[in-house]
């Protein structure tokens, strides 16, 4: 059993702690939202007053924060001060690259350790613990933090040193981006074209086309029965998550010097999709602009 401080209970954080206690460890969470403590208390999660409270004893800290302004603020503003030296510190949030370092070298300046280890997979991941983590610190530390990261998901990839973790969340996002505006673009395309959007499921599922984008998150209703598609684009994976996370892989592509045409054009069109109404929708709703742009 390990005592955990998880910080962060929102949609993902909180069936990520539950699974951790379901496991049988000892899990403390806490929250700024009222409301998040309020679902996690009916969830059965303890709660701490103060973060500085749950951190207290920790052996491990598991940080879920909406950016990384966030993740830097609450390790200056107590949370390194309140934890015992050598606490392992794991950043789950997606935070930028450069960030991710920062808060490295504060938590190893505060004489703890830190990987950084964003997740893919969604609120659905995080409720089955079908998670991927992709995960930069030391072999050590990624070898203690394993067994907990296999509660909470199915494939951990150990991607590298400080900050590796959040490179490969950037360019993965990046591609899931892209690809979901090209899929949608083909369906629009297929429409006015007389297809029927199973025919045209049914021929790019098994061809050179297939990808996530399409038999997992096929952003027409039918084919795929669980896609949001079929629940009114209640997300998933909202447009506002989408377009932060291609804002960061636009400063990574700036930072770079990296060509990415494509990447910077996903980007423009999900930080216009995320202005209105796509914020709050799924990612895949995205074929709705597509739709009447056309």
């Amino acid at each position: 059993m390990t005592r955990i401080a998880f910080l962060g209970l929102g949609h993902m954080g909180l069936p990520m702690a539950k699974n951790l206690l379901a496991a049988g460890h000892d899990v403390v969470g806490f929250d700024v939202v009222p409301a998040a403590v309020d679902a996690a208390s009916d969830a059965g999660v303890p709660v701490a007053q103060f973060g500085v409270d749950a951190v207290a004893g920790a052996e491990v800290v598991i940080t879920m924060f909406p950016a990384g302004k966030h993740v830097i603020a609450a390790y200056q503003d107590g949370l390194l001060a309140a934890a015992e030296p050598g606490t392992l510190f794991i950043e789950s949030s997606t935070i930028a690259v450069d960030e991710a370092r920062t808060a490295h070298a504060l938590a190893i300046e505060a004489g703890h350790r830190n990987i950084d280890a964003p997740v893919s997979g969604g609120v659905v991941g995080a409720e089955n613990g079908t998670l991927a983590f992709m995960v930069g610190g030391s072999d050590e530390d990624f070898a203690e933090a394993l067994p907990l990261l296999e509660v909470m998901g199915k494939r951990i990839v150990h991607c590298g040193g400080p900050g590796l973790g959040q490179a490969a969340k950037v360019c993965n996002n990046m591609i899931l981006g892209v690809s979901q505006i090209a899929v949608a673009e083909a369906f629009v395309l297929g429409e006015r074209l007389g297809l029927e959007h199973q025919a045209l499921f049914d021929v790019v599922s098994q061809a050179s086309g297939q990808c996530w984008a399409l038999t997992t998150n096929c952003p027409v209703p039918g084919p795929v029965p669980t896609s949001p598609a079929n629940r009114d684009y209640k997300p998933g994976f909202a447009g506002a998550l989408m377009a932060k996370d291609l804002g960061l892989a636009l400063q990574a592509i700036e930072g770079t010097g990296t060509e990415a045409r494509m990447g910077r054009l996903a980007q423009e069109i999900y930080a216009a999709f995320a202005a209105g109404p796509g914020a709050a929708r799924d990612f895949s709703g995205i074929i709705t602009d597509i739709r009447d742009a056309s």
